[in-house]
C-alpha cells in the first residue's frame, strides 16, 4: 500500500504538470500523466529501467514516484515533466520518426546495432535537455548531478562530459577526473552536432552514433540488456512503441541514410575544418546494397525492418514481420485481377397481391393496397402484401476469379523473412491484387515430400494468406500434386473460376511427377487449368532461360504463362505483363 509521502508527493506533481505543458506550449495537449506508487502499477504500465517514460504508441507520461524518491530526483517534478513531454512534442514525437532515427543510428554501430535504442535515447535527451536548460532555465543539471553513480563507463561519462561542455560546467561536475584527450574532444564534436542540428536533429543521428561506438567497442562487458544502469536509471523511450501498431513507412530507406554515415570530424560544418573523404563512408554505403543479384534500391531487407522494429519495444516474430513487410512493399504494385462474366443476375418482379396475416413480418404489409380495399384496416381481414416473384437482369454480372497459390520454400529457395525475396513479393502482389476484387484465395507452402502448410481451402484472411505466402521450410523439393489435383477434380462449371499460380525455381518441374495414385502430374495440370477455366501462371526464379528447359516449354504450350523474376527491377515489368495478359484473357472469354 502506497505510503502518505508517496500521495503527496503525487499531489505536488500534478500541480507540477500544468507548468511543465507551457514550457513547450500553451496549446500542447496531453492527458494528464499516470503516477506509480507501487511495483504493481509499475509492471502494470510497463515501467522497468527508468523511473519515468513516455510511450509514443497512445502519448502518455508514465512516473514511477516511488523510483523517483529513491533515486533523489522527487524535487524535479517540472523538469521530469516537461522532459517527458518533449519526445512528444520534439525528438521523437512519434513512432515513425524514431524508427528513421533507430535506422540511422544503426548504420552508425556497425556489430553494436543491439545498442542502438541506447543511443537514440541518449541523443534524444541530450537536445531535450539542452533545451530546457539554456532556454527555460530549467534545472536538468541538478537531475544528473542527483543520479549520477561512481566507477563511469566510458560511454556514460563521455555522455556527461557533453552536457558539461554544453552547459559550461566545470569538468567533474557531472564526471570523474580525468578524461581523456580523445574524449574531450569527442564531447567537443558531440555538443557541437547537438547545438547545429537541433532544428534537423535526424542528420545528426547517424553521426552521433558514430562517436558512441568507440566507447561501446572500448566496454567489453557492456551488455544492452542492462542498458539502464549505464543511463542512471533514466531510459524513457526504450519501450516507446511498445504494444502499439506497426507505423507505415519505415520500410523505405532515407536519402540521407542511404548515402553512409559521416563521422563529425569530417563534417566540416561540425568541425570547423574540411579534411577531405571520410573513411566511414565505405560502411554505411556498404550496408545500403541487398543480395539476390542487384541493388535493393531504397528499401530495407526483411531482416533489418525487423531488428527497427524491435528496438521500438514492438515484439514481433520474423513471420509476422515478413508479413507486414511484404504487405507493405506489395501495395504500390497492385495490378488488375481478372474477373469472369457469368450468366444474368436476376432481379426482383412484382407478382400480384396476397392476405398478410398474423405471424408474419409487419415490413411486408403493403399499406396503399390495404387502404384500398379497405379504408378500415381490420389486420388479418383487408391487409396485403406484395408477392414479388424474380426475372432475368438486363446486366451481365462480372464474378472475380478466384486464385490457387502453391509457394516453393525449399532450399534452394531465399528465405522471404531473412532477405527480399522478388518471386514471393510478386506473389504477394498477385495475391493482395486478388483479395482486393473479392476473390477468394487458396495458399499452399510446399517444401519436400509431405512438407506442406495450406489454408485448407479459399478464404479472404489477407494475414493468414501472407502467412503461408512468407513462410519458409527448407527442405527438399517435391510439389504438392495431390492438393492440386483434389481442389480441381470435383470443381463444377458453375463454381467461380479459379487462377492457378506457382511461385517456385526449376524445382516447379516435380509438379508433373507422378501422384502417390499413379496419376500422372501432367494430366492434373491439365485437368487443373481445364475446370479451374482462369487460366495459370508460374513466377519463377531462374537464372537460365526457361525456353531451354523442356519441361517448362511444354509446360507453356498446355496453356501455363512463365515469368522469370529473379531482381527487384524485373518486378515492375511482371506486374504490367501479367496485368496483360490476363485482361487478354479476360476479354477473349467474354466474347
Amino acid at each position: 500500500m502506497a505510503s502518505q509521502q508517496l500521495r503527496e508527493l503525487r499531489e505536488q506533481w500534478e500541480k507540477a504538470w500544468p507548468d511543465a505543458l507551457a514550457f513547450w506550449s500553451r496549446f500542447t495537449k496531453l492527458s494528464d500523466p499516470s503516477y506509480c506508487l507501487t511495483i504493481t502499477e509499475e509492471k502494470r504500465e510497463g515501467l522497468s529501467d527508468s523511473f519515468a517514460m513516455i510511450r509514443l504508441n497512445d502519448q502518455k507520461v508514465v512516473v514511477s514516484l516511488r523510483k523517483a524518491l529513491d533515486e533523489g530526483v522527487a524535487e524535479f517534478a517540472r523538469e521530469i515533466l516537461a522532459h517527458e513531454i518533449g519526445h512528444h512534442v520534439y525528438v521523437p514525437a512519434n513512432l515513425l520518426d524514431n524508427g528513421r532515427m533507430i535506422a540511422r543510428i544503426r548504420r552508425g554501430l556497425p556489430n553494436r546495432e543491439a545498442f542502438a535504442p541506447l543511443i537514440a535515447n541518449l541523443y534524444a535527451d541530450l537536445l531535450i535537455n539542452d533545451r530546457l536548460q539554456r532556454q527555460e532555465n530549467l534545472r536538468m543539471a541538478d537531475v544528473y548531478k542527483a543520479i549520477v553513480k561512481p566507477n563511469q563507463k566510458p560511454l556514460w561519462k563521455f555522455y556527461l562530459r557533453t552536457y558539461e561542455i554544453l552547459w559550461s560546467l566545470p569538468t567533474g561536475t557531472l564526471t570523474e577526473k580525468p578524461i581523456p584527450r580523445a574524449m574531450e574532444a569527442d564531447a567537443g564534436l558531440a555538443s557541437r552536432l547537438v547545438r547545429i542540428f537541433a532544428r534537423d536533429w535526424l542528420e545528426g543521428a547517424g553521426k552521433y552514433a558514430v562517436l558512441c561506438l568507440t566507447y561501446l567497442l572500448q566496454d567489453e562487458d557492456c551488455d544492452p540488456k542492462n542498458i539502464g544502469l549505464m543511463m542512471g536509471g533514466w531510459c524513457d523511450t526504450l519501450q516507446a512503441g511498445k504494444g502499439g501498431s506497426i507505423p507505415a513507412g519505415l520500410i523505405d530507406i532515407d536519402e540521407g541514410e542511404a548515402g553512409g554515415i559521416i563521422h563529425p570530424m569530417f563534417d566540416p560544418e561540425i568541425s570547423g575544418v574540411d579534411l577531405g573523404e571520410n573513411p566511414f563512408d565505405a560502411i554505411g554505403k556498404s550496408n545500403a546494397t541487398g543480395s539476390l543479384g542487384g541493388s535493393r534500391g531504397q528499401c530495407r531487407e526483411p531482416f533489418e525492418y525487423g531488428q527497427i522494429l524491435k528496438s521500438l519495444g514492438l515484439n514481433m516474430s520474423d513471420h509476422d514481420v515478413a508479413v507486414r513487410y511484404y504487405r507493405e512493399r506489395a501495395a504500390p504494385y497492385l495490378v488488375k485481377f481478372p474477373a469472369k462474366q457469368i450468366q444474368k443476375a436476376s432481379e426482383p418482379q412484382p407478382e400480384g397481391l396476397d392476405l398478410w396475416d398474423f405471424g408474419e413480418s409487419l415490413e411486408k404489409v403493403d399499406w396503399l393496397e390495404s387502404v384500398m380495399v379497405s379504408p378500415v384496416v381490420i389486420p388479418g381481414v383487408t391487409t396485403r402484401q406484395r408477392i414479388m416473384g424474380t426475372v432475368e437482369g438486363l446486366e451481365l454480372e462480372k464474378r472475380p476469379v478466384d486464385l490457387d497459390l502453391y509457394v516453393d520454400c525449399s532450399g534452394s529457395m531465399p528465405n522471404p523473412q531473412t532477405v527480399l525475396s522478388p518471386v514471393a513479393l510478386a506473389g504477394a502482389i498477385i495475391a493482395l491484387s486478388a483479395l482486393r476484387v473479392g476473390s477468394a484465395v487458396q495458399a499452399t507452402l510446399w517444401s519436400g515430400t509431405n512438407q506442406f502448410e495450406t489454408t485448407k481451402g479459399f478464404v479472404r484472411d489477407t494475414d493468414q494468406v501472407l502467412r503461408i505466402l512468407t513462410g519458409y521450410l527448407g527442405g527438399g523439393t517435391a510439389f504438392p500434386i495431390h492438393i492440386l489435383r483434389d481442389t480441381f477434380a470435383t470443381r463444377k462449371k458453375t463454381d467461380r473460376a479459379v487462377h492457378v499460380l506457382v511461385i517456385s525455381d526449376d524445382g516447379v518441374t516435380t509438379m508433373f511427377d507422378t501422384d502417390e495414385r499413379k496419376n500422372s502430374g501432367w494430366k492434373i495440370s491439365e485437368m487443373a487449368l481445364k475446370n479451374g477455366r482462369g487460366g495459370g501462371s508460374m513466377i519463377l526464379n531462374l537464372y537460365g532461360d526457361w525456353q531451354s528447359n523442356e519441361p517448362l516449354v511444354k509446360a507453356n504450350k498446355q496453356g501455363w504463362d512463365i515469368f522469370v523474376v529473379r531482381t527487384m527491377p524485373e518486378l515492375v515489368p511482371f506486374a504490367r505483363e501479367f496485368s496483360r495478359r490476363q485482361y487478354a484473357r479476360e476479354k477473349s472469354s467474354d466474347k
